[in-house]
């Protein structure tokens, strides 16, 4: 079986999305399923390309157990076509991602991540703590947590697919 690619994304890819990607991949890890996922996160704005996630992300990370070292890079066209399901942190970045797709099966791929919150509304976003304190990337990280478990259950082998 092919592994099921999942890209995480946000604006900076320094905050929400390396968060988000970290939690994912330490749920796959602890049941031992890293071979059925591939699991990336990006930014749909360059700004930080090849900077580590924001040392208060980090921190925040460590202190839910989780050492992040993903290095932020921008979305890519080619990213649409090659992941079989994209997940936005807010709305924004869902309109950015949806307006590089050629075709109406890529633009399927593309979800809100809040969407597999079992805490938040329809439509509810990651909200960005980049101008916050330490208990907003702290939340950040509780959201990215939760919803990761919500999603990886979606996905097990043997689910109906999410999309």
């Amino acid at each position: 079986m092919q592994a099921r690619r999942i890209l995480f994304v946000c604006l900076g890819n320094i905050c929400r999305s390396p968060a988000a990607e970290g939690a994912f991949r330490h749920l796959v890890e602890a049941r031992g399923l890293q071979n059925s996922f591939e699991i990336d996160s990006c930014g749909t704005a360059g700004y930080h390309t090849g900077e580590l996630p924001d040392p208060r992300t980090r921190k925040a990370a460590r202190e839910a157990g989780l050492d992040l070292v993903h290095r932020a890079r921008k979305l890519r066209r080619e990213d649409l076509e090659h992941f079989d399901l994209i997940l936005a942190m807010d709305r924004s970045n869902y309109s950015d991602i949806v307006s590089l797709a050629k075709t109406p099966e890529m633009r399927q791929k593309v979800r809100l991540f809040r969407d597999f919150d079992p805490e938040a509304s329809e439509g509810s976003e990651v909200p960005d703590p980049y101008y916050g304190n330490a208990s907003d990337f702290q939340m950040v990280q509780e959201i990215c947590l939760r919803t990761s478990a919500a999603l990886l259950e979606k996905l097990l082998p043997g689910k109906r697919d999410p999309l």
